[in-house]
């Protein structure tokens, strides 16, 4: 494929992403997969949140054949995905101000579990929230954003602050704002959004980190297997047994 094509463009400009995660992000993952470590071991629970697209990048660390079987997915309807209709209306709900309360009242979290909050832009009021109230429950907060709109754009929460205001971590994707790697003379908008191959890959390389951090602790990482191959389901199951109490999507 060559990279003159607007395909070869595009998976230059992921791979590039790629490359500054791995360069500059060291620091930070390795934190981030250190504080899902010490949760497990801590005896916590892991939840990871996103709205819209970002929900993509959260539920690929649930339920997942080999990640962390104590990931669990925090959902607020009408926002996890895009299958609500109008589509419109997640994007909506996102600026709503309360409704993240609403939802870590009725949620399972408590002091000492972790939740990774996932927003690209960081700006909107359900992430923002979500974050504040987190934190007063005891929660640790990793958030998952592109510091640059906190530069570039105003904030939809009532305090003018954004996500990465209230975080115990940080990991900035450097998604340009916009989301949108390519142009063209002749077409009128960008296109291209790279985000979701970015955001997804920095949260697997901060669980992988995770992993490792529990190994070289002499403790078993929590990991599930595929069950398409021989021997996963019953792994799983037992995985499953142990930590039950921790893994609500079993439920």
């Amino acid at each position: 494929m060559s990279d003159r094509t607007p395909a070869g463009q595009f998976l230059d400009a992921a791979i590039g992403l790629l490359r500054r995660i791995r360069d500059e992000r060291a620091e930070s993952v390795e934190a981030a997969g250190t504080l899902i470590a010490d949760t497990v071991t801590d005896g916590g629970r892991l939840f990871a949140f996103g709205a819209g697209h970002s929900s993509l990048a959260a539920q690929d660390l649930v339920y997942r054949a080999g990640g962390l079987a104590l990931m669990n997915l925090l959902t607020v309807p009408g926002v996890v995905g895009v299958d609500v209709r109008p589509a419109t209306l997640g994007s909506a709900l996102e600026r709503v101000d309360g409704l993240a309360s609403v939802v870590l009242e009725s949620s399972p979290l408590r002091a000492g579990d972790t939740l990774v909050i996932i927003s690209l832009s960081g700006r909107n009021a359900l992430p923002v929230e979500m974050a504040v109230k987190a934190r007063e429950l005891g929660v640790r907060v990793v958030g998952v954003t592109s510091v640059a709109y906190a530069a570039q754009t105003t904030s939809r929460h009532s305090s003018g602050t954004f996500l990465k205001d209230h975080c115990d971590l940080v990991l900035d994707s450097g998604i340009a704002v916009g989301d949108a790697e390519l142009t063209h003379e002749g077409v009128p908008a960008p296109f291209a959004p790279a985000s979701t191959v970015v955001t997804t890959a920095l949260l697997q390389a901060v669980m992988a980190t995770a992993a490792a951090v529990l190994a070289e602790r002499g403790v078993e990482p929590p990991l599930l297997r595929s069950g398409n191959v021989d021997g996963g389901l019953e792994w799983n199951a037992r995985v499953f047994e142990e930590y039950a109490d921790r893994i609500f999507y079993r439920h």
